[in-house]
């Protein structure tokens, strides 16, 4: 099984990032419950960004329960040498991993990589990396993300020009390319998002900084539907 069998005709996928971690358990079993069957984890490394984020130990404690309610886990790797990473995720649970252009000068072997420990791979790239840079590595993929703010920090304002971005991916990938976007998505301009070509839509604070995670997601959800 692979993205193709994990997504519906569009996710949304809540980012752990933006979890309340003393009931980090509590708030994916009401996500799943409410609908919820991608969860994205921000893995940073201090490096490529300057906090250091969810790391393996995380996802091997919630892998578990979101595996059982038929979830998956997809990784986004904001760090140095990704594929160092790749064996580790794997093992504590992840489903995917996506891994940054800026930071690999082989993106061809990383894939490869991520292949050879059964994950699923995506490439990222930042809001000042040109598009058709993650074009031309996106043969082989599973998704393509294009980041909607700076990677670092959740709750972040969508930066000007996203949109234009993805419909422009889209133009270049063509219909068949999962494309994602992260950060800054709210009720606002989730739509938006998703009429400019995204298939998966992460959203961090726009879940978790309200008390009903569950209703917020399904507001998400029902927007993009």
């Amino acid at each position: 099984m692979g993205w193709r069998d994990w997504i519906r005709d569009v996710e949304i996928e809540p980012s752990l990032y933006a979890a309340d971690f003393l009931r980090l358990g509590e708030q994916i079993e009401t996500l799943l419950g409410a609908g919820a069957r991608l969860f994205h984890v921000d893995v940073g490394d201090g490096r490529f960004i300057p906090p250091v984020t969810i790391g393996p130990v995380v996802v091997q404690a919630v892998a578990p329960v979101v595996h059982r309610a038929g979830g998956r886990l997809d990784c986004h790797l904001m760090v140095v040498a990704p594929d160092s990473h790749f064996e580790q995720i794997k093992q504590a649970g992840g489903d995917s991993v996506t891994f940054h252009l800026e930071v690999c000068p082989d993106p061809e072997a990383a894939v490869a990589a991520a292949r050879a420990c059964g994950l699923g791979v995506g490439i990222a790239i930042n809001p000042d990396t040109p598009i058709d840079v993650a074009a031309a590595a996106a043969g082989g993929v599973d998704l393509v993300l294009c980041m909607s703010v700076h990677p670092g920090y959740s709750g972040q304002a969508f930066v000007p020009g996203s949109l234009e971005r993805v419909r422009g991916l889209r133009e270049l990938l063509g219909a068949g390319q999962l494309i994602q976007v992260d950060g800054g998505v709210t009720a606002d301009n989730v739509r938006a998002v998703r009429e400019a070509g995204a298939d998966l839509i992460v959203a961090g604070s726009a879940i978790f900084s309200h008390g009903d995670v569950a209703g917020t997601y399904g507001g998400l959800a029902r927007a993009v539907a």
